[in-house]
């Protein structure tokens, strides 16, 4: 389904073994905790420390990966990857991992993130004779690394992700090493973890988890990591560092059962809800959040305010975030396939309704007539995050700026497109306050971003890894 949110960027997770071990299986239970952060296609690549060995295809990992798969993928590491693409990109061809054959043997590469100058570096290995079998990023990094092959891989990967830029969180292999790379800015996570004596590579800590592992640390921002038979060493590529992570880890994208750079996004959003209440106030009778990222902060509001708490969504958890419908209009009729209002707790009562963001307005909008129409006397909507006012171009799908209902829109105005009787907005400061006062990407709300967006971006649609 089409909501009125941004969409996911990607997962990657990596693992190294120094024993013949199930690394398709862990991999696969590793994407699997990775899958809300893209449900279009998926793919693993193995190494037995000879060859690589590729599988991949449309759909969510349990779609993509049946029993009989896994037959004859075994190995000592394996990289794998969950996609989201822009409109118009779905294809079996730009699913990842992209495995490829270079000077010193065969190469696979993952990645979450966007290369801001893609489009720049494509064009000039073009004209130098590069022949591209797919659309996106992750394959303009893979022959970059090959044409610098006769330096050694580990000169190779550096040479290349200095020549690029934007966002990135990367995990390469080869027949017998598996190596990490976090962006200079931090802006997509990345971390480490050890299951038994095998390390691991994952944009989340939930899919460390989720294997029985064990968190180490994250991935620095501009920081090579390499794990071999040798074990794991790493180093950084640039001087200069500056963590910025993405605030939509925090506020939508990341599980809330993840830890990234140091902060607990279930402790950051719950915050985030009491810091809410302090800047918005509301007089009602019960506080409900949206159905899932949007609770967190409903319970820290509830607390702050001291109003009870309780269920007033229910979610549909078989319609997945990739439900697709024809048009505009359907699609606006569908959210109510996804979340139902349970009339038994809201009827007659005055509620204040918590979300994580409002994009376009459009599900806002929809839910507050669901409220309604289940008998709900008041509805004061409140959002856990700042207005957003401007487009992400580092790996988030955004809309362009005029589709945006906060950069086109006072608050007032906006109030009365969703209908609600009351609107607020957290605002920057409550987030950083939430976040602990670090730096963080906010490009999409004061339009000040890390690295400097590409001449008309809103008119770009580069691929996203």
């Amino acid at each position: 389904m089409i909501i009125d949110k941004f969409k996911e960027e990607c997962g990657v997770f990596g693992i190294f073994s120094k024993e013949k071990t199930d690394v398709a299986a862990i991999t696969y239970y590793g994407l699997y905790a990775l899958q809300h952060r893209g449900q279009e296609s998926s793919g693993i690549v193995i190494s037995d420390g000879k060859k690589l060995t590729c599988h991949k295809d449309m759909g969510l990992v349990s779609e993509v990966f049946k029993n009989d798969v896994f037959r004859g993928m075994e190995g000592f590491l394996a990289i794998g990857h969950v996609r989201y693409s822009t409109t118009g990109s779905s294809e079996v061809s730009n699913a990842q991992p992209i495995l490829g054959q270079y000077k010193l043997g065969s190469i696979a590469i993952a990645h979450n993130g966007n290369l801001v100058n893609a489009g720049v570096v494509r064009e000039l290995l073009e004209d130098g004779g590069v022949i591209f079998q797919t659309s996106i990023d992750s394959e303009v990094v893979l022959n970059l690394i090959a044409r610098g092959a006769k330096k050694g891989i580990e000169k190779a990967v550096v040479d290349a992700i200095q020549a690029v830029k934007g966002s990135y969180a990367i995990v390469i292999l080869t027949e017998d090493k598996l190596i990490g790379v976090r962006d200079p800015n931090g802006i997509r996570p990345l971390c480490i973890g050890k299951i038994d004596e095998a390390y691991i590579l994952c944009s989340e800590s939930c899919a460390i988890d989720a294997v029985g592992g064990e968190f180490i640390r994250d991935v620095r921002p501009g920081e090579v990591v390499i794990i071999d038979s040798n074990g794991l060493k790493s180093f950084n590529f640039v001087e200069k560092t500056k963590c910025e992570t993405c605030a939509f880890e925090f506020i939508y994208f990341a599980r809330p059962d993840s830890t990234i750079d140091g902060i607990n996004v279930y402790t950051s959003r719950v915050r985030a809800g009491e810091i809410l209440y302090n800047q918005c106030p509301a007089d009602a009778d019960m506080v409900i959040g949206v159905p899932d990222s949007g609770v967190a902060a409903a319970i820290g509001y509830a607390k702050a305010s001291n109003i009870p708490y309780g269920i007033g969504l229910i979610k549909n958890k078989y319609v997945g975030r990739t439900f697709i419908s024809p048009n505009q209009q359907v699609r606006e009729k569908a959210v109510s396939l996804k979340l139902n209002a349970l009339k038994v707790n809201v009827e007659g009562k005055r509620i204040v309704l918590i979300d994580d963001s409002i994009v376009r307005g459009t599900t806002s909008r929809k839910l507050v007539e669901i409220l309604r129409k289940a008998g709900a006397k008041e509805i004061h909507f409140r959002v856990a995050s700042p207005i957003v006012k401007y487009p992400c171009y580092f790996g988030i799908d955004t809309p362009h700026r005029k589709e945006l209902i906060g950069s086109t829109a006072e608050l007032d105005a906006i109030k009365e497109e969703i209908g609600a009787d009351s609107l607020g907005y957290l605002s920057i400061d409550g987030l950083l306050s939430a976040l602990g006062n670090k730096n963080f990407c906010l490009g999409c709300f004061n339009g000040i971003y890390p690295i400097s967006a590409p001449i008309e971006a809103d008119k770009l649609h580069l691929e996203r890894g």
